[in-house]
């Protein structure tokens, strides 16, 4: 558990600069438009479109511009995105699964594939490594929402599957069937979450060296860094003085 919230906080420690928040809010757009494309434009009528509504709110991307992603989506102007899942082994025999958005299968697939065989690593195929994770729903708050003590107990009565409450704030675990009741419950008791989305949660995590948690970094970076990729899920930890030597 403490494992998969350390590797969070690895994955959110790139910097804001100002041309990574335009890729980002690239991103954040695609996801907006596919969401309300694949289902009603109402955000509370429509899960996957408010968590990526939420995301990019938490992202301070810009209210016109959530709009305009949603209304492409309306027009039905526009690209139509590919949702893919990829799945391979990373330095150190680490479990990776890249979701990604693309309107080229083909270079998406070429690219990602190279970023692995680069590495150290291989891409497998579907369904390689995703035994390793459980699908989950994810809901986060700030610590300062409320104490741990009052975040379980409300947890529980929404029909949460797991707490964790720590000096980066609270997470709250559901089933993927459960997921949206619990995240309503909460909301309505603690305010908009800082964070509400499905995820791929690893199972157990795998502590590596230095030496491999660099290349696994890296691996990270320039699966992150692409234009087509969405999200990155791994089992792995590394040292604290690791992420700091790398900017972390």
């Amino acid at each position: 558990m403490a494992g998969h919230s350390q590797f969070k906080n690895i994955m959110h420690r790139k910097g804001r600069q100002d041309a990574q928040k335009s890729k980002l809010f690239g991103k954040l757009a695609r996801e907006i438009t596919v969401a309300a494309k694949l289902g009603t434009p109402d955000p509370n009528m429509n899960p996957r479109l408010r968590a990526a509504i939420i995301a990019a709110r938490q992202e301070n991307m810009p209210k016109d511009n959530i709009e305009r992603a949603v209304k492409k989506a309306l027009g039905n102007d526009g690209e139509n995105y590919d949702e893919i899942r990829y799945e391979g082994y990373g330095p150190g025999g680490v479990a990776v699964i890249v979701e990604a958005l693309t309107d080229n299968r083909n270079r998406a697939a070429s690219d990602i594939r190279s970023f692995f065989t680069k590495s150290g690593g291989n891409l497998g195929e579907t369904g390689s490594v995703s035994f390793m994770f459980d699908r989950t729903g994810i809901i986060e708050y700030d610590r300062s929402v409320a104490d741990d003590d009052a975040v379980l107990d409300a947890a529980i009565e929404a029909g949460a599957d797991d707490v964790l409450s720590g000096e980066g704030g609270h997470e709250i675990y559901a089933s993927t069937e459960g997921y949206r009741d619990v995240a309503k419950a909460l909301e309505a008791k603690f305010g908009e979450p800082r964070k509400a989305a499905l995820i791929w949660k690893p199972q157990n995590t795998i502590a590596v060296d230095d030496e491999t948690g660099e290349k696994l970094l890296k691996l990270m970076d320039l699966l992150n860094e692409h234009d087509d990729v969405q999200h990155v899920y791994a089992n792995f930890e590394v040292s604290d003085a690791l992420i700091a030597k790398m900017g972390g």
